[in-house]
């Protein structure tokens, strides 16, 4: 159902989401549902330095907070769009922030390559797969709100957002957070209780 509703929404293809949808299934209790509350759930899909949430060390890690998406809604000044470049952009100062804030941070290869994707994520949906610009009013009620911002011009991409598709853009987003590790490795989580 996840997978259906993600091309029938946003033209997400399911090997972009696919191991999402997976990590997203082992944060709860119940193995065939997927819940919200439980993607809070610390370092398996949720990770330090989100763009629009804050750090599991400092309470609240599941509604969005304004102060931590204003990195974001300042970003690119001068144009009405979010790229690829001002996504790694405000990767790089969301995590400085939380580096400095966040004695607990967990900043490794996967929260790195999580962040990522998620950047290059939302801007294919909310914008042109193909180039990954994103009109920032589309970005800022998707984030904000929480809601498609169909009343104000967007629609569903007309091409496939695929991991060939956004390649590119995760690229340029790599390049431009400028990323080091705060540590080599961690611990691994599979689900609630269940760390390895």
């Amino acid at each position: 159902m996840i997978l259906k509703a993600a091309v029938d929404g946003f033209n997400v293809g399911s090997d972009s989401i696919i191991q999402g949808a997976k990590l997203g299934l082992l944060s709860g209790n119940a193995p065939t549902t997927l819940d919200l509350d439980a993607l809070k759930l610390h370092n398996l899909l949720e990770h330090d330095a989100s763009i629009s949430r804050n750090d599991f060390a400092f309470g609240d890690n599941l509604h969005f907070n304004e102060t931590v998406f204003s990195t974001l809604a300042n970003a690119n000044p001068g144009v009405d769009y979010y790229n690829a470049t001002s996504a790694g952009q405000v990767q790089y100062a969301r995590l400085a922030d939380s580096v400095a804030r966040n004695p607990n941070i967990t900043n490794t290869l996967k929260e790195f390559i999580l962040r990522s994707g998620e950047s290059a994520l939302y801007l294919s949906i909310m914008g042109d797969p193909l180039t990954a610009v994103a009109p920032k009013k589309f970005v800022q009620i998707f984030f904000r709100e929480e809601r498609l911002p169909i009343a104000e011009g967007w629609t569903r991409p007309k091409t496939l957002i695929t991991p060939e598709t956004m390649g590119s853009a995760e690229d340029i987003i790599r390049a431009a957070s400028n990323w080091t590790p705060s540590q080599a490795c961690e611990d691994v989580v599979l689900g609630p209780g269940i760390t390895i």
